[in-house]
């Protein structure tokens, strides 16, 4: 924020916000790598990134298609080129993503079913218990200005879990910019909305399902 100017007040309220949205650990040693669905590939980049480096042995990408499209229509226009498609599933983009950046099929796990950022975070879960992968750490990679309401909703589901978050980030909505823009204030002010917005519908859907009662 350094040489910018702004009305008195606005550069403590930039970092409160940056301070609540924005997560980024360094990475560990860890049973799994967690990502959430998405049309853009750049978190599952990141995620292949990390499975190289030899972090994890597993990458589990999560993700049907947003509930509110109805159906998956493919890798965000910037992308198009290089992930033609066509894919059915978000699952089955970050699929092609990670294996075109050097994660081996055997190594990605399947969850194809969620529409929203729980369903990713409970089904993920659904997954590795069927597996009987027991999660003890896991690396969440997920977009950056995703990575606050992405963390609470997979901590929920994995409670015994020592976390790390490796996000990437994505130019124009960055901790770093995305202040600057009409489109990106309204992105990030949005994820502090929506986090309100959903926390008790999510609170109230564990509760109905026992989720946190029964792992």
């Amino acid at each position: 924020m350094a040489g910018r100017e702004y009305p008195p007040g606005a550069e403590a309220f930039i970092r409160g916000v940056n301070a609540f949205v924005f997560l980024e650990d360094e990475p560990f040693q860890a049973d799994v790598i967690l990502t959430p669905g998405n049309a853009n590939p750049c978190h599952a980049i990141r995620a292949a990134a990390l499975y190289r480096q030899g972090y994890a042995p597993w990458v589990l990408p999560s993700g049907r298609y947003t509930k509110e499209v109805g159906g998956f229509r493919g890798a965000d226009p910037a992308y198009q080129a290089d992930y033609p498609g066509p894919y059915e599933t978000e699952w089955a983009f970050l699929r092609a993503v990670l294996m075109r950046e050097g994660v081996p099929d055997k190594a990605i796990l399947r969850e194809d079913t969620a529409t929203f950022t729980w369903e990713n975070a409970q089904h993920s879960r659904d997954v590795t218990d069927a597996l009987g992968l027991k999660v003890r750490r896991a690396i969440l990679c997920c977009h950056s200005y995703h990575a606050r309401r992405a963390l609470l909703y997979y901590q929920a589901a994995f409670p015994e879990a020592d976390f790390r978050v490796c996000p990437a980030a994505i130019s124009g909505f960055s901790r770093e910019d995305w202040h600057l823009t009409a489109e990106g204030r309204m992105r990030i002010l949005g994820e502090v909305r929506r986090l309100g917005d959903q926390v008790q519908d999510v609170f109230a859907m564990m509760l109905e399902q026992k989720f946190l009662l029964n792992r």
